[in-house]
């Protein structure tokens, strides 16, 4: 007997065929009480990455639409097919459909967003689906990198500007399947000499706690969650070949290969989970 297996990454879900849209909503109801009934409906078919409920066109009829964005997309599937055409809460049928083209300018200029720009989200994808005691987070190294010659760092920009660089090295650990992977952050900003010793303070605070959490995030890039139809869960993790890791009985120890750390830059930018819809599906005849 095959066993259905539904595979699950911490990346931002792009596909079509993981987003589903709500149309037909009545405007006798709060978007926040369409929100509320929309994540009841939908969260019970698995994880969501994104709902939002927005009001219907000025040309067109009063009402709502609702965009649902899953991360898998079996389980965006089962709930297309378990919800449309039905009244869900209200007292006439929702129509719900699959996204049939997203302008690929909208995600520009990286195809494949990662899920760096809300670390909460990870956190979220993992509770649901292996709880919150199965997994955790440690620190192996958090440092400054500011005067980090062999990482490409520069001292100072000039006599009035002095630039501040963290790098961390998280784990990230996964008790009840005896599996672990590790992750590199980094975190800068150029601040002016004379700013309060106090301020400057805060800001090396604020960019060690940012190196940390991209250094979790690229943690949690590695790994696959693999939901099976019994609704057990599996994990595998994408190890890189070339990566050197901390050796577990050398303590205080890190060995750390040749990296460019322009890798890590731009996880900087922030992505905008709320993009702009430029969006169009098949709508019945």
């Amino acid at each position: 007997m095959d066993i259905e297996v539904d595979i699950i990454d911490f990346k931002v879900p792009l596909e079509n065929n993981k987003t589903i849209f709500v149309w037909d909503i009545q405007p006798t109801f709060s978007e926040a009480y369409i929100y509320e009934s929309l994540w009841s409906v939908y969260s019970a078919f698995g994880a969501l990455y994104l709902l939002k409920v927005c009001p219907n066109a000025t040309v067109a009829e009063p009402g709502f639409y609702a965009m649902v964005k899953f991360y898998s997309s079996a389980q965006a599937s089962k709930a297309q097919r378990a919800t449309d055409k039905q009244c869900l809460f209200q007292s006439s049928p929702l129509k719900v459909l699959f996204c049939k083209y997203v302008s690929y300018y909208l995600f520009q200029p990286i195809p494949q967003v990662r899920l760096s720009t809300n670390l909460s989200k990870c956190h979220n994808l993992a509770n649901h689906y292996l709880g919150f005691g199965g997994w955790s987070t440690r620190i192996i190294t958090l440092k400054d990198i500011s005067r980090c010659v062999d990482a490409g760092c520069q001292e100072e920009t000039d006599d009035q500007s002095v630039l501040l660089k963290y790098g961390c090295i998280a784990d990230l650990t996964f008790q009840q399947h005896g599996m672990s992977c590790q992750g590199v952050g980094v975190a800068e900003e150029i601040i002016d000499n004379d700013r309060d010793p106090e301020e400057k303070l805060r800001k090396r605070g604020m960019l060690m706690k940012r190196a940390k959490d991209k250094a979790v995030v690229a943690a949690f890039e590695k790994v696959l969650l693999m939901i099976l139809g019994n609704g057990k869960v599996a994990i595998e993790i994408k190890y890189d070949p070339d990566e050197i890791l901390p050796e577990e009985n050398s303590e205080g120890v890190i060995k750390v290969n040749d990296i460019s750390w322009n890798e890590f830059e731009d996880a900087d930018s922030n992505t905008e989970e709320d993009f702009p819809w430029d969006l169009t599906v098949d709508l019945p005849h």
